[in-house]
């Protein structure tokens, strides 16, 4: 069993496009997210993309990235479509981040970890 964050990312959100790498104290909001997923002690990180302008600024950054389709209705999609893509095993712990929450506390990721592990639940958000 191991403990995997997924952070869905979309360029071109209908309110907002390009949010994901809107720059937050010089670093795009989707980077923020992911450093902070990484200290949750998550043992995986991956960023679930659609677009490659996205997906480039994420490994410049040292972080994973799976590209995913483009018509998927919500973020859990993305996320499920990584999940079949890496082939998880059924008892992976997958938390999904939502890439638009930089200040997010890592401690409380870990949290989420710790309760899904405690009550025996692959999935959460």
């Amino acid at each position: 069993m191991s403990f995997k964050v997924v952070i869905p990312a979309r360029y071109m959100s209908s309110r907002l496009p390009g949010k994901p790498l809107i720059e937050i104290g010089g670093l795009p909001m989707v980077i923020h997210v992911a450093k902070r997923a990484r200290i949750s002690g998550a043992d995986e990180v991956i960023i679930a993309t659609d677009d490659s302008r996205i997906a480039d600024e994420v490994r410049k950054h040292n972080f994973d990235v799976v590209m995913t389709k483009v018509n998927h209705i919500s973020g859990t999609d993305r996320v499920l479509e990584v999940v079949k893509i890496k082939q998880w095993a059924d008892d992976d712990l997958i938390v999904n981040v939502q890439g638009d929450e930089p200040l997010i506390d890592p401690q409380l990721i870990k949290l989420l970890y710790e309760g899904m592990s405690n009550e025996n639940l692959n999935y959460a958000t």
